[in-house]
């Protein structure tokens, strides 16, 4: 038998290599850089980090369970702590022997019942067959530039360019975009920047990373609430604590409490109540100078900087493999595909709370079904019959998320890690 593939050497594919390790699974790890990190890795090839980067969770709510971070590691940690976090989780569960680095994957494509992957390594192409192929190569790498009417003459960036406030010194400066890192970096600029302005199109929920000097996202009740009635008194907390977004000038939102992803930062409002963050309004065009927006004042600027986020991208594999529907492919559990039992994409999930933790469940399910593909083929079929009959499903836990791009593979935390221990339970008896 052929070994299993990951790609991606970031936190999903490094408790997906470990988890496939711990069933005896023969399993190769493929990863662009020189060492594991991924993302949080900010030198990097295919990272799209920035120097002042920090999660926006809190570190207790993030980290794997079974391997917390150290004492010292800051509440909310820097890029390069985590980046060291990742190395000593490698090498802590014998990781790094798996891996190939340095290895770019081109195409990967069915063959028989195994996946060819064409790769290249220090400029040699290489061949692999795989008996099962997973994609863990991330979900934050590939940017969505914005196209508008008109030319702008100075600098456009998108904010996977970004890594310095050094770009911004003596700039006017337009932010397009008020997601997490678009007001991180509104942040950044206003130390270096002559002015900066931020395109606000949507409401927002406004949460400080402290509340009584306790991370935010630890503050829930241990008791299970409807999610109406969590959605009503959350956004009534986050109104008593931040205040309403119109009272900054900002759109308020228009849907309910973790309809889409809140804004985490302590010091945007800050800085928009001081004046050293101006609030526009969508644009219209953009001009040589800089832009007419839709209210028809215009801007003059020296940089425009995107940050209207990312893509899902799997360059290296056709679409139709992955029963991609609109936005994103369309996976049981975000994960399980109804075309080929032996092609899982990895993390592709996003949710409130979910943490690396969440993903490494996700990681034991798969590894477990890969178990019982081997040793009980006949339930692994059954598996599948359900996989088939549910890739459409979405795990939302009846919460009406926004209709957007980034939001199509939102889930519910609760009712997701409930299923996902479920089916474990059920296959357990199996093996």
């Amino acid at each position: 038998m052929n070994p299993y593939v990951v790609i991606g050497a970031g936190p999903m594919g490094l408790c997906t290599v470990r988890r496939l390790k711990e069933q005896g699974i023969e399993v190769i790890g493929l990863e662009a850089n020189s060492d594991v990190g991924g993302l949080w890795d900010i030198d990097s090839p295919t990272s799209t980090m920035y120097d002042s980067a920090h999660l926006i969770s809190s570190k207790k709510m993030t980290e794997f369970d079974d391997f917390p971070m150290a004492e010292n590691v800051a509440t909310y940690p820097r890029h390069d702590q985590l980046k060291k976090y990742f190395q000593e989780y490698a090498k802590h569960f014998g990781l790094n022997p798996h891996y190939r680095f340095g290895c770019w994957v081109e195409k990967v494509e069915p063959e028989g019942s195994n996946w060819r992957i064409v790769y290249r390594q220090n400029d040699q192409r290489h061949e692999l067959l795989a008996s099962g192929l997973l994609l863990a190569n991330g979900t934050l790498h590939h940017p969505n530039v914005v196209k508008f009417e008109g030319q702008f003459a100075g600098q456009m960036l998108h904010s996977c360019d970004y890594r310095s406030t050094d770009i911004f010194a003596d700039k006017r400066v337009l932010i397009i975009g008020c997601g997490n890192s678009g007001c991180d970096i509104a942040v950044d600029a206003v130390h270096r920047a002559k002015s900066v302005d931020m395109v606000v199109r949507r409401g927002y929920y406004f949460l400080p990373k402290f509340v009584a000097g306790r991370p935010t996202d630890t503050l829930g009740g241990k008791i299970r609430l409807p999610n109406r009635l969590k959605q009503a008194l959350d956004g009534l907390l986050v109104k008593l604590i931040s205040g309403k977004p119109s009272s900054y000038g900002l759109p308020d939102p228009d849907y309910r409490m973790y309809e889409s992803h809140p804004v985490i930062n302590s010091l945007f409002l800050h800085h928009i109540g001081h004046g050293d963050i101006n609030v526009r309004s969508g644009i219209d065009r953009l001009t040589e100078r800089g832009v007419t927006f839709s209210d028809a004042s215009q801007g003059e600027y020296d940089l425009i900087l995107q940050a209207t986020g990312y893509k899902l991208h799997y360059p290296f594999i056709e679409q139709k493999h992955l029963n991609w529907h609109k936005d994103a492919p369309q996976l049981y559990l975000n994960v399980f595909n109804p075309l080929h039992s032996n092609l899982f994409v990895m993390g592709m999930v996003e949710a409130a709370g979910l943490g690396w933790q969440g993903r490494d469940e996700q990681a034991k399910l798969v590894a477990q079904v890969i178990r019982l593909q081997q040793d009980n083929p006949q339930a692994a079929e059954v598996f599948f019959d359900k996989v088939k009959a549910k890739a459409n499903i979405r795990i939302d836990g009846g919460m009406r998320y926004l209709e957007l791009e980034r939001m199509a593979y939102y889930v519910h935390k609760a009712k997701y890690l409930k299923t996902i221990a479920s089916e474990m339970h059920q296959l357990s008896a199996e093996l």
